[in-house]
């Protein structure tokens, strides 16, 4: 019996990676370390990235630094730009020498990479250029991503600043089109603001009736003046209902490893298998993870 050619099938490595973002200060390159340091304890092989060329008070040593390719001090001095448009700079530079970054993605297989982002929020509700960075470490470096959006949660403590935080949300979401994760940090220190809060903190998390946030507004003279658009604004975020966060307190290994299943669910790590193949990420998308929002991040 006559039998056709044998045909060899190349398996491909699968990488994981999480997208760090978030404005200036809500903790991404803790969170990063944090990370970094609880998977290569539950066993995983982690690269750390750097793609913040302004960030050079790293509290790890990356594995992968943009400040090799380019520095934002250089790109200010030598082009006359402040340093928003520097990092702009930066960004399309990096777009335009992708190969770069892409020659350094191939590590064994399985790697999880945690690449930290510049905090200027332009940068990935505005600009292209990082949407298509990522849209080529995903084609072209056969990543699995997640984006991972941090929120500094003492926002939830003044009505018209978590209207701000959920637009931003929102807009990062519609804008790079992946995976998403939108998490509360500093949630250690979230108690302080308990007494501020004028909800309980399910009611953030979860976004419920936002009207209640707008009754809020009406006791402030000045946030009152734009009540019209503070509606508009509510009412964009409820037609949409794809905003809700997760606490998490990278000080407790518990809280942040609920952050961690969540997003291999996203990613599809969690649906690995030994010769690389992984499940659609549409499926993983439509996963569920659980009620992995609770008070017990929040210390005593």
């Amino acid at each position: 019996m006559l039998q056709g050619p044998v045909k060899h099938f190349k398996i491909t490595p699968s990488y994981y990676g999480q997208l760090v973002i978030g404005p200036p200060g809500a903790g991404k390159t803790t969170y990063c370390n944090k990370t970094s340091e609880l998977l290569k304890k539950i066993g995983r092989n982690v690269i750390l990235v750097n793609l913040d060329p302004a960030n050079d008070l790293t509290s790890y040593s990356p594995d992968i630094d943009i400040r090799q390719l380019i520095n934002l001090e250089d790109v200010m001095t030598q082009q006359k730009l402040g340093p928003n448009g520097a990092l702009l700079y930066c960004m399309e530079y990096l777009e335009q020498n992708i190969e770069w970054l892409l020659n350094q993605i191939n590590c064994e297989n399985f790697t999880n990479y945690l690449f930290d982002l510049p905090g200027q929020v332009e940068l990935y509700c505005h600009h292209r250029s990082l949407c298509n960075i990522f849209t080529k470490l995903s084609s072209e470096g056969n990543l699995k991503l997640c984006v991972v959006h941090l929120i500094d949660s003492h926002h939830c403590s003044d009505a018209g600043k978590f209207i701000s935080a959920l637009m931003l949300s929102l807009n990062a979401m519609l804008n790079i089109g992946l995976p998403h994760i939108n998490v509360l940090t500093k949630t250690d220190l979230l108690k302080k603001h308990m007494n501020k809060l004028d909800f309980e903190i399910d009611f953030y998390t979860e976004v419920l009736d936002l009207n209640y946030l707008l009754d809020c507004l009406d006791e402030d003279n000045f946030m009152n003046k734009y009540k019209k658009l503070n509606s508009a604004l509510v009412s964009i975020i409820e037609d949409y209902s794809l905003v809700t966060f997760k606490l998490v307190n990278v000080k407790k290994e518990q809280s942040l490893m609920h952050v961690i299943k969540l997003i291999d669910k996203a990613n599809g790590y969690v649906f690995k298998s030994d010769k690389g193949r992984h499940i659609n990420s549409m499926l993983t998308c439509a996963m569920g993870a659980g009620d992995l929002n609770s008070t017990a991040d929040i210390p005593d």
